[in-house]
């Protein structure tokens, strides 16, 4: 698209003079051209009356298969799927085959999604092959462009192995991002430990696995005096611990998964494999609890937590299926049925993200670059194999109407309608 102008459009963007006004945005060669101002005649007119234009949506945690596990997700299909949700900047996990652990898998992914319509970040590993044992080579990987590192959904159970890591990422201002999961607590529960999971019969992961975690990883973040970045928290007390370690004027972030905000363990009732997620769906105490942590500003940041799997791995028994939900094009919607304004899911998906990656924020004046999202919070629309990008199909809300729907992604010159 050579030229747009995006007609009565309401702008999201904290740091615009423009937040909260309703205008009419030009748009050229990739450019932003002015405001309430006329495009000539080959311009495209795009009514976007009710709809919000808010900076490009980031997300810090989305699982593509490439390399090596394509048939989950590859590259391409990822960003198509990101570009749907409405995110142009993706932090990819580093849970490939091989995992993301050198320069060579860095330096390919980077070099694969070179100037397509949405940012890929790689992460690197911690610990080399995500076996838990030793250090990877973080400062090749953060030179070649890693974004920061985490050994994906292996929870790293050494504690002078994660000690190492953020002194040794301290010297180049190094993010590591912490999976918090004692798994020897956690054991081989397959959903949240409580009542629930009592009367299915089900074993169950107490809060306690991922908390004990936490509080570890505080006190290794306090003693090296380095930054540590929680992802995928889905406890109350989690959210407490932080908190106060936060009052302390301790370096830590952290995110929530959308889906953890809308559904409680009472989904598992009927052994619908789809949701069957790490961390589990915990209970509605810790729904509100999440929430409350969002909007005091405890919670930085909201993520997709997309991890793909072939139909064979979920649409099986509950007990074996693997864990995980593809979920980039269903963020939105999901806030919407949790109840979050058009504001806060700005500040939790295209602000947060960006401070925690130390990434600037995208301009919105006359002669800015590009990268927005267009989105309304009241449009219905279904997610079914013709409006899903993804390559699977693993979703509890494939074949639902879902509220709340990106219309059009603008980055790297390059645009995109749905």
């Amino acid at each position: 698209m050579k030229s747009a102008l995006l007609k009565a459009v309401t702008i999201l963007h904290p740091e615009s003079s423009l937040n909260g006004k309703k205008t009419d945005v030009l748009i050229e060669n990739g450019i932003i051209a002015g405001f309430d101002v006329p495009g000539d005649e080959n311009t495209r007119v795009i009514d976007c009356a009710g709809k919000y234009l808010s900076p490009g949506f980031v997300d810090l945690n989305a699982n593509f298969g490439e390399p090596g596990l394509e048939t989950k997700e590859d590259l391409d299909s990822g960003i198509k799927a990101a570009a749907a949700g409405g995110f142009t900047a993706v932090v990819a996990m580093p849970n490939t085959q091989p995992p993301v652990h050198s320069k060579a898998e860095v330096s390919y992914i980077v070099n694969k999604t070179k100037n397509a319509i949405v940012d890929v970040f790689p992460l690197g590993t911690i610990s080399y092959n995500r076996e838990g044992k030793d250090l990877a080579e973080l400062y090749d990987m953060n030179m070649a462009g890693a974004v920061g590192f985490t050994d994906g959904d292996k929870p790293v159970t050494d504690s002078g192995l994660m000690s190492r890591a953020l002194l040794y990422a301290k010297g180049f201002n190094g993010l590591v991002m912490s999976y918090a999961e004692d798994s020897l607590i956690a054991g081989k529960g397959k959903m949240n430990e409580g009542e629930v999971s009592t009367y299915l019969g089900m074993k169950g992961i107490p809060s306690l696995a991922e908390e004990v975690m936490i509080v570890r990883d505080i006190f290794l973040a306090e003693y090296n005096d380095s930054k540590i970045h929680f992802s995928t928290i889905s406890t109350a007390k989690s959210v407490e611990l932080i908190r106060e370690a936060k009052k302390k004027g301790l370096k830590i972030t952290c995110d929530v998964a959308a889906h953890n905000l809308v559904f409680s363990d009472e989904a598992v009732s009927g052994f619908d494999s789809h949701f069957k997620v790490k961390p589990p769906l915990r209970t509605q105490k810790d729904i509100k609890a999440l929430i409350a942590g969002l909007e005091d500003g405890t919670i930085d940041a909201i993520v997709s937590q997309h991890t793909p799997h072939e139909i064979e791995h979920k649409n099986v028994e509950f007990e074996i299926a693997s864990y995980g939900i593809i979920g980039l094009q269903t963020v939105l919607p999901l806030l919407v049925k949790a109840g979050l304004s058009p504001e806060m899911m700005v500040e939790k998906l295209a602000v947060g993200p960006r401070k925690i990656l130390g990434k600037q924020m995208p301009g919105l004046t006359k002669g800015s670059t590009a990268n927005f999202v267009v989105f309304d919070t009241e449009s219905e629309w279904e997610f079914n194999s013709d409006t899903n990008f993804s390559k699977s199909v693993n979703s509890p809300m494939f074949g639902q109407k879902l509220k709340g729907k990106v219309s059009l992604v603008v980055n790297n010159n390059q645009t995109l309608n749905f």
